[in-house]
């Protein structure tokens, strides 16, 4: 087996991700490699409430809730005691863009064919073609 010190898999909570997530940690036990979990956020800014401008302190940071929803979906995947090193990361931007900045630092991109956005109907969605396109490590996409 070839040597593989990180797996990056991307996650977004999805039925798509959960298997992907599932699948990244085998091979990362399999290998003897970290899990590194990444979800990715993108800030938006709520429509005006009746007013011309909106305040920050009215845009929630969904970055906390994001890190518990990450931890969540990680233990209900793998359970609270994973047989792999698991290192969760939540970020923000374009979910393509970060995974494929993440690509950088790991030995194996893992993605799952569809997230939550998108159309049912096609085959992969946006997220997966782009990193399978540009990614800077060999890319699994889980189906």
């Amino acid at each position: 087996m070839s040597e593989w010190k990180t797996i990056v898999v991307g996650v977004d909570g999805s039925s798509g991700s959960r298997t992907a997530l599932s699948w990244a940690a085998a091979e990362a036990g399999d290998h003897g490699a970290e899990l590194v979990v990444v979800n990715v956020w993108e800030h938006t800014l709520l429509p005006p409430a009746g007013s011309v401008t909106v305040s920050e302190h009215y845009v929630p940071d969904p970055s906390q809730r994001t890190a518990d929803d990450l931890v969540r979906v990680i233990k209900e995947q793998l359970g609270d005691d994973p047989p792999v090193l698991v290192q969760p990361r939540v970020k923000q931007g374009s979910p393509a863009k970060v995974l494929i900045e993440e690509s950088a630092n790991a030995d194996l991109l893992v993605v799952g064919t569809r997230g939550h956005g998108g159309f049912a109907g096609l085959v992969l969605g946006s997220v997966s073609q782009h990193v399978a396109a540009y990614a800077q490590c060999p890319v699994t996409v889980v189906r």
